[in-house]
């Protein structure tokens, strides 16, 4: 099982009646491929396996409330009929510019504002589509990569896909745990992905105070790479506290699809110069470039004042319903964390009671088996189309569903 510790190479050796060389080639295998970890003293040991994506075991009923899939409210995604109609349909033939100039220029402005630290950037199909070309180029087999717990299920899948060992860091309301990021540089890692906003599952958002505290501990491990999420950057009323500025290796990314639609599959990144330029160079031995008419699309939106006064509206309303849903839990006794985006975490005792009982009474909410390493049991509710007076029934019927037994745990 996960964190098991493995026999040295001598013991297997006797037990097998073979000879070391021949385990500790094949401890090599298994650690090129993410299923052992080596931790000097402290031994050999499995790997961190988080639960895999699966099709779900429940169907809810008729008429239960989704709250289990992460998804924006369609109502507050912008129409993209303007857009699309104004785009020129003339082909765009092999041997044009990789990108669309003024689709990079409005991104690298909105960037800035927000204090990233613009370099070069490249337009990719997605957040996900960006964080797998940073994997590719920059790292290798058995390198360590520190990620989030809680955190994002598709970024444990990706890194442990390409062979990497998951280093997991707790985190609270205000991002990452510096005691936690403290040993986990300590142990020789080699990247940090993190979601410094709106993090998925538990709604945690960095605060200045949390990543001065954070990059003073990273200023000793000056070869770390740093690759940073902003999925929702549009659509937040918080503000984005990195931890890119100044390091030697970064990627950060801003993806369109929460803010516009989940099938605008388009994100924009900028990092160090040789991070980019080897993305840059994959991408035109590979894709070539994304597609222009996305690009002239994004460009068209991101230029016309309705849509971004809609945005505006959409960061307005999820910061109201993800309020109100943290407000009513803890008037239920429980501890929730949530200060951005949508997503809500919930910690208790136990996941299966919850979401059974919940979805007996009509709310349909995501075990939190799927986003934890380390971490204690808890469920995550998608707040995104949530109104508040629905908050007040759910935090009410969960402390139902829970009674007489329930305990809060902290995160």
């Amino acid at each position: 099982m996960s964190g098991q510790r493995l026999p040295t190479v001598r013991d297997l050796a006797a037990a097998l009646r073979v000879s070391p060389t021949t385990v500790a080639a094949a401890y090599r295998s298994l650690q090129s491929r993410g299923v052992i970890v080596s931790q000097g003293r402290r031994g050999t040991r499995i790997a961190h396996r988080p639960v895999m994506q699966t099709a779900r075991t429940a169907t809810p009923p008729p008429n239960a409330r989704i709250l289990w899939d992460g998804n924006p409210d369609p109502a507050l995604l912008p129409s993209m009929r303007a857009a699309l109609a104004a785009i020129d349909p003339a082909p765009r033939l092999y041997g044009g510019e990789l990108h669309h100039q003024p689709f990079i220029d409005l991104v690298a402005r909105q960037m800035h504002e927000c204090g990233v630290q613009v370099g070069e950037l490249c337009v990719v199909n997605g957040a996900m589509d960006g964080i797998e070309r940073v994997f590719a180029e920059r790292l290798k087999p058995g390198d360590k990569v520190i990620v989030e717990d809680p955190g994002f299920r598709n970024i444990y899948e990706l890194a442990m896909s390409r062979g990497l060992l998951l280093v997991p860091v707790s985190l609270d309301d205000a991002g990452i745990l510096p005691e936690s990021l403290e040993r986990a540089c300590a142990g020789g890692a080699d990247a940090l992905v993190l979601i410094p906003r709106a993090q998925n599952p538990t709604g945690a958002a960095m605060t200045a105070e949390r990543a001065a505290e954070l990059l003073s501990i990273l200023d000793r491990y000056p070869d770390l790479l740093i690759i940073e999420d902003d999925h929702a950057g549009w659509i937040l009323d918080c503000p984005l506290y990195g931890l890119h500025q100044g390091r030697r290796r970064f990627a950060h990314i801003r993806s369109l699809s929460k803010a516009f639609n989940p099938d605008f599959r388009l994100a924009v990144m900028t990092g160090d110069d040789l991070t980019m330029r080897r993305v840059l160079d994959r991408l035109l031995v590979g894709e070539r470039w994304v597609s222009h008419i996305l690009q002239r699309a994004a460009a068209a939106m991101l230029s016309d004042p309705d849509v971004l006064r809609s945005l505006r509206t959409a960061a307005e309303v999820y910061a109201r319903r993800l309020a109100a849903l943290v407000d009513a839990l803890r008037d239920n006794g429980f501890e929730p964390t949530g200060r951005c985006g949508y997503n809500v975490w919930v910690p208790l005792p136990e996941e299966a009671p919850a979401v059974a009982g919940l979805l007996a009474r009509g709310w349909a909410v995501a075990a939190g088996e799927r986003f934890r390493l380390n971490s204690p049991p808890a469920i995550r509710i998608t707040a995104a189309t949530l109104e508040p007076h629905e908050a007040v029934r759910l935090a009410a019927d969960l402390a139902e569903c829970l009674a007489p037994s329930r305990t809060c745990a902290a995160v």
